[in-house]
């Protein structure tokens, strides 16, 4: 799984577009090996990152928790502690 899509269910507040943009982008990044499509596959890949961020905002409308939301500034402290952890700067 690629670092960089985050989790985006059960937080407050809720996750916004761009967010929700960004981890299109990202997943479309991974699964086609490219950062920066070449002209001749930008349309396909801006289609792809379209649709999928069209399709992840109505999943994450439709997903019920019973569990409280997630606090986001919390969330992000436990990575940073976790990346300090694991880079040596603790």
């Amino acid at each position: 799984m690629c670092r960089n899509i985050r989790t985006l269910h059960n937080f407050e507040p809720h996750a916004t577009s761009e967010e929700v943009h960004a981890a299109a982008l990202q997943y479309v990044r991974k699964i086609s090996g490219s950062t920066k499509p070449s002209k001749a596959n930008q349309e396909a890949f801006d289609e792809a990152v379209h649709e999928i961020a069209h399709i992840t905002q109505h999943l994450l409308d439709a997903l019920v928790s019973q569990a409280p939301p997630k606090d986001r500034e919390a969330e992000a402290a436990k990575a940073r502690a976790r990346a300090a952890v694991r880079y040596g700067a603790a």
